[in-house]
């Protein structure tokens, strides 16, 4: 048998893949500039350039199609988080300034703050996305004595469906937003150690979002 069917179907496979991307990209700038509810699947498809039908071979709805912007979001916010703590040294502190991050991303951006809705949704999202990453932070942190857990997948998982209520609640002003810290404080004790260690990562991932560094 000749290659040309595999040939052929791996065409169809990258102008698939391309087509989701372009729909992702398009649809993150659209509801950026517009809000979700703001933002249509026809404006969404012109801005992608595919055919207005055509979004529907990817995405059923537009929320599922936020969801899918929410999660390239989260993903590449990890790519930022280790990038800004390459140098950081006590896993900690990484995992500290993660969860600070997080939470400030979902609070502020206006394609996180409109899902916010669809808590159990966009937990398990965060949870799948940048479990990856919190979870090795959350190893190694137990491995150089920082931590005090059994389970890092619980804890992060606990952590995740955490942020996104407490999320909902910042913008929905039941909680101040200048809570902010005091919410990631509550959050790392999950991870076995005190208040007063909890505290000084926070300061620590303050430090290193002002450019200041860390330990």
């Amino acid at each position: 048998m000749s290659g040309e069917p595999p040939e052929q179907e791996g065409r169809v496979a990258r102008r698939q893949r391309r087509n989701r991307e372009a729909l992702i990209r398009a649809a993150s700038e659209v509801m950026t500039e517009k809000g979700m509810d703001g933002a249509t699947m026809l404006e969404i498809a012109e801005r992608a350039d595919v055919g207005a039908g055509t979004v529907y071979n990817y995405f059923r709805s537009k929320d599922e199609l936020a969801i899918a912007v929410l999660e390239e979001m989260m993903h590449d916010l990890a790519l930022q988080i280790e990038k800004a703590t390459a140098g950081i040294k006590d896993p900690a502190q990484v995992y500290a300034f993660g969860v600070r991050t997080v939470l400030e991303a979902a609070t502020t951006d206006i394609r996180w703050k409109q899902m916010l809705y669809r808590s159990e949704v966009i937990a398990d999202a965060l949870y799948r996305r940048m479990g990856p990453f919190a979870i090795r932070d959350l190893r190694l942190g137990v491995a150089a004595g920082r931590f005090a857990l059994e389970d890092a997948e619980l804890v992060w998982r606990l952590t995740a469906h955490a942020i996104v209520g407490v999320s909902l609640a910042i913008t929905t002003d039941v909680v101040p937003v200048g809570a902010r810290n005091e919410v990631v404080v509550r959050l790392l004790c999950m991870t076995g150690i005190g208040t007063d260690a909890a505290a000084e990562l926070v300061a620590g991932a303050e430090r290193v979002r002002e450019g200041k560094g860390g330990r």
